[in-house]
């Protein structure tokens, strides 16, 4: 889906017994792939002593066997893999922000995006801090180091620096001799807690890098939570500040997660198969076959074949060893990653009328593609059926849609984008669906400002991504 950016994925574990744990960081990372593709790093602790590495590039790309064996033996490492939604993709801004103050080091992972950060980096600048990134996460962390020297514990300087953070941050931190890990008051991005059979605990995006880590769920990080793991075993705490109203994206069901993974204790699976069932219920065709495009359209298509009673098929295959095709900076790019990312099975989709699966579309430059192409292999019809509402706002939270400009459903009806993208009918996800993907608990709690335009944490005042560029 090539118009929606993810935000990032971090990993940060506390163990004893693992030898390598830099490799073990490198296998959770792997599995949080799909949530960053422009950059990877990993920080260790090696005796209260951090080292580090980074670079821009997937994960096997930045770490061959001799730099993470480089980075030694700690008991304590942090991971993070990028796509940058503040700040350019340069090595400068890879992550994770390791910095070195008199009362030691600190090493920060960041998903998410702050709406303060113009306001809160000019403050920073006007009191003497020069900046060596375009990231809002150097902005954290020079609260969090201005606040540790005024405070008696690294768990103090982050819980004061918690109320002073505007937006979304899922946070995973090593000093010298802790683990912590927060998310902020409304819980826009996920995070999670794991533990191994032997002790060890790791913090992560998702779920899915715990099972790839061989450790097992324990559970969410509440809004406005910061978690302390040290000697003395797991300490929790509860921002001043997290009186506020969760709000999960919803994004999170619907494309960022894994499928495998479990958020708010519900399957991923399940939910997007959930929205197929709804799509098939309140959008119907009639065709011969249903299909999804890879990846995140193909459980949606086995929801709404099960509903329908359509038979269920693969009409599209994926080529699994390139990126997301969103990476690409210009359209003739996309387009060109698009032909080379997917492509028909005529034998499939031939003299057949299709229902065609997708999570969304943005521009819509994709799906005409997409359509273009089924058509071409010799489908008779395309009914596109899309699983979330349609994009009629920026989100500020993380996901890189920073404008209006670009959102095709803002200026179109559903009948003009079906003539646009050369389906045969169109139809998109009802937003009361949407609210109800993490189950009735849930129902009034997951951000869809994406959809509605209600933003539960503000609206930043300077927009752009490139905002701290010159």
């Amino acid at each position: 889906m090539p118009g929606v950016h993810e935000e990032c994925g971090v990993f940060g574990i506390w163990s004893k017994s693992i030898q390598q744990l830099p490799h073990l960081v490198a296998v959770g990372l792997t599995a949080l792939q799909h949530r960053g593709q422009e950059a990877a790093g990993i920080a260790v602790n090696n005796n209260r002593v951090i080292s580090y590495h980074k670079g821009v590039g997937l994960v096997h790309e930045v770490f061959t066997e001799d730099e993470l064996n480089s980075l030694g033996r700690g008991h304590i490492a942090v991971g993070h893999v990028r796509y940058s939604t503040s700040g350019n993709n340069t090595v400068l801004n890879a992550q994770p922000m390791v910095v070195k103050h008199v009362k030691g080091q600190l090493a920060l992972c960041h998903n998410g995006n702050l709406t303060n950060s113009f306001e809160l980096r000019r403050k920073l600048e006007m009191s003497g801090c020069i900046f060596q990134t375009t990231s809002d996460t150097e902005v954290i962390s020079y609260l969090i180091t201005g606040n540790r020297l005024k405070t008696a514990s690294i768990e103090q300087a982050v819980i004061d620096t918690m109320s002073e953070l505007e937006g979304a941050y899922s946070l995973v931190m090593m000093s010298p001799s802790k683990l912590l890990a927060c998310r902020d008051p409304h819980g826009l991005r996920p995070l999670c807690m794991g533990k191994t059979p032997s002790g060890d605990i790791i913090f992560a995006s998702e779920s899915c890098a715990l099972d790839a880590a061989g450790a097992g769920l324990i559970r969410e990080l509440a809004p406005g939570e910061l978690m302390v793991v040290d000697e003395n075993g797991i300490q929790s705490f509860e921002c001043s500040c997290a009186a506020s109203k969760p709000s999960l994206c919803v994004f999170e069901y619907i494309y960022f997660a894994r499928s495998d993974s479990v958020i708010q204790g519900v399957s991923v699976h399940e939910a997007r198969k959930r929205v197929g069932g709804y799509l098939a219920q309140d959008c119907p065709a009639e065709a011969d076959i249903v299909i999804g495009v890879p990846d995140s359209g193909l459980d949606a298509a086995i929801g709404y074949a099960e509903q329908s009673g359509i038979p269920y098929d693969i009409g599209l295959v994926k080529n699994k060893y390139i990126g997301r095709t969103f990476i690409a900076p210009t359209q003739e790019l996309r387009d060109s990653q698009v032909r080379l990312k997917l492509n028909a099975v005529p034998g499939v989709v031939k003299d057949k009328r299709i229902v065609l699966i997708d999570d969304s579309i943005v521009r819509g430059t994709t799906s005409a593609y997409i359509v273009k192409m089924l058509k071409n292999a010799g489908a008779r019809q395309v009914h596109m059926r899309i699983s979330s509402p349609p994009f009629l706002h920026p989100c500020y939270y993380g996901t890189d849609i920073d404008s209006e400009n670009s959102l095709i459903a803002k200026g179109h009806s559903v009948d003009e984008i079906a003539r646009i993208i050369g389906a045969d009918s169109l139809a998109f996800l009802p937003i009361e669906h949407a609210r109800e993907l993490a189950g009735e608990a849930f129902k009034d709690k997951l951000c869809a400002a994406c959809f509605d335009g209600i933003y539960p944490a503000g609206i930043p005042l300077v927009t752009q991504k490139e905002r701290f560029e010159e």
